[in-house]
């Protein structure tokens, strides 16, 4: 398997999206209702932002928009933040009416306690282990104290190297699967409070995990 180019990973996921972006954007686009689970985590989070009194959720890693979107349906002031260029741009083709921008969940361009909530949904796979204590250091900051965070990933002990994806198109990306115990682990290092995970179709052959926490009531 190749080793992690400590330089370039995060402009290869970038390209890689770019690549895929329309693709990908066609892939997903109105499969959320099939998933009955997935909305209610949604619904849930939701739920939580509205009782701490609502404000500016972030879904960090958006691609086309698709949560984002549903999140406003809920109720939630929500805007978008992606890697990839391409993936913003088909983001505001579909959703011309809500906020998405570039940005990187490594060094997370926003003010300190602007949040009401931060949701990452399938976007902490392509970042190396060394990585994530960083990235949840800037969502700890982020988020107001006591706001929720949700986040969606594959569980499993393995990376896999990714080389094409989503209609064929050329990637160059890790798939880093892990175990919601390990997450919970790093969470609570950044200052975060566990409040319930939720596995999705343990013992299949695409585990996943959808873990639930909430930012310490005071900041360090």
């Amino acid at each position: 398997m190749p080793v992690v180019n400590r330089d370039g990973w995060l402009a290869d996921t970038r390209t890689s999206y770019d690549t895929v972006a329309v693709s990908y954007a066609y892939q997903v686009r109105g499969a959320l209702p099939e998933h009955q689970y997935l909305r209610t985590a949604l619904a849930l989070f939701a739920e939580s932002v509205r009782a701490v009194g609502n404000g500016p959720v972030a879904d960090v890693g958006c691609g086309p928009g698709e949560v984002t979107a549903h999140l406003h349906e809920l109720g939630v002031d929500a805007f978008g933040i992606d890697l990839s260029p391409g993936m913003i741009d088909v983001a505001r083709r579909d959703h011309p009416g809500l906020r998405f921008e570039v940005g990187s969940m490594t060094d997370l361009d926003l003010p300190a306690a602007s949040l009401a909530g931060l949701l990452a949904w399938q976007s902490l796979i392509h970042i190396p282990d060394e990585e994530v204590p960083t990235v949840f250091g800037h969502f700890h900051r982020a988020l107001r104290p006591g706001r929720p965070l949700q986040l969606l990933f594959h569980v499993g002990n393995e990376s896999e190297w990714k080389t094409q994806g989503y209609g064929g198109h050329p990637m160059r990306v890790y798939v880093h699967r892990r175990q919601p115990e390990q997450v919970a682990t790093w969470l609570r290092d950044a200052g975060f409070e566990i409040d319930a995970h939720m596995l999705l179709d343990p013992g299949g052959k695409a585990p996943q995990a959808i873990l639930f926490a909430r930012s310490s009531p005071s900041h360090a």
